[in-house]
């Protein structure tokens, strides 16, 4: 270790993302399906890359710094979230956009426990990244459980962490609606939960995969000044290259995250293509109910093997368990044939994928599980 590096940072795990080969060896991803990261399958029509293209060749000066005050795309913004809010009262000065949701989560925490003054609360299993970045600023994380039946937060064991966590308090609680891995949304005893804490307690919940459950808490805001709503532009609108996120809160949460966030955050050519996006909509997120559909296919077909346990899912991405465990194996197997999906949670995440790659990727793991359940019982 350097001696002049934080001596608890060699105690951190960096995030993983996802790998770029099989056994080691660089593999070109068109060999891969590629159903571990919750990207959407599709990409970009080729006449909305060539819109993009012109906007950069006419429009956008390399030489010059973007636009940070994103003005512009803060109204698109708020005029999409207005669509499916109720009451529909967002207004741009209470949106902040991030280079990803990551930084924004990375905004959040800098804002309310730096220097000692909070810790905060998340149930695992669920999106890994609000415990690293605490820990890489130094800020205690406190873990509750989730039900095995549905992944409910253990609402109890939560409250009592609230109560008895003083030195420093929880001063935020991410919650995602719905959870990564599980694809569950929140429960109405979760929502009267979190409806129930006190001003002192940031709530961050995050709708990075609203689109595809349609299941919003944006109408919550106006009367709920402690909670925040992130989204996202990686996963329907297909923008995962550009790393576009954004918060949504009340405008004097917004202004302290304004305050923290690093100037120019995000490039002309993101912007430019969230843009695009939000013009675009209808014709973007009309592939939503095709993933639907094969999501709810997959789940039906998967559920028929014997010794795997699939989970109702609200979001572009299943949750799987094998009854015998063997699940990074299993992950091991489907990556050698050249399917990707993560191990994590204690289960498996498959994200929906085109119907082609859906239907590799079920005669990858049938093959992988009867390859495992002769090997198990001594066949040869």
């Amino acid at each position: 270790m350097l001696p002049y590096i934080r001596s608890d940072l060699a105690q951190l795990t960096a995030y993983t993302p996802h790998p770029g080969g099989i056994s080691g060896e660089p593999v070109q991803s068109d060999m891969l399906d590629r159903l571990d990261t919750n990207e959407s399958p599709f990409d970009l029509p080729v006449e909305l890359k060539q819109k993009l293209s012109l906007t950069f060749e006419q429009i956008i000066e390399s030489n010059r710094y973007p636009d940070g005050a994103y003005i512009a795309l803060k109204q698109g913004i708020a005029d999409y979230v207005n669509e499916s809010a109720s009451p529909a009262q967002v207004t741009p000065d209470g949106i902040s956009v991030g280079n990803g949701s990551d930084e924004l989560i990375r905004s959040v925490l800098i804002a309310t426990c730096l220097g000692g003054e909070g810790s905060i609360l998340v149930a695992n299993p669920t999106f890994s990244m609000y415990a690293i970045l605490a820990q890489t600023l130094g800020i205690p994380v406190v873990s509750v459980g989730r039900s095995e039946a549905n992944f409910e937060i253990d609402l109890a064991a939560a409250q009592k962490a609230i109560a008895q966590t003083e030195n420093p308090p929880i001063r935020v609680v991410f919650a995602v609606h719905p959870n990564s891995p599980t694809a569950n949304a929140l429960t109405a005893n979760e929502l009267d939960w979190l409806k129930s804490l006190p001003e002192s307690i940031l709530v961050v919940i995050d709708e990075a995969y609203f689109e595809f459950s349609q299941n919003t808490v944006v109408g919550e805001l106006s009367r709920r000044p402690n909670w925040v709503v992130l989204r996202t532009f990686s996963k329907a609108f297909r923008l995962a290259a550009h790393r576009v996120g954004y918060a949504i809160a009340h405008p004097e949460l917004i202004a302290a995250l304004e305050k923290i966030r690093l100037p120019y955050n995000l490039p002309s050519f993101s912007q430019a293509a969230a843009m695009v996006a939000l013009c675009e909509r209808q014709q973007l997120l009309a592939s939503v109910s095709q993933m639907l559909a094969e999501r709810e296919q997959l789940i039906a077909n998967l559920a028929q093997y014997p010794g795997i346990k699939v989970w109702p899912s609200a979001a572009n991405f299943i949750f799987l368990r094998l009854g015998a465990g063997g699940e990074n194996d299993l992950a091991q197997r489907l990556k050698a044939q050249g399917t990707l999906i993560r191990h994590t949670g204690g289960g498996l995440r498959l994200t929906v994928g085109t119907r082609e790659e859906n239907q590799r990727s079920r005669a990858r793991l049938q093959a992988a599980l009867t390859s495992s359940q002769r090997s198990s019982s001594g066949a040869i």
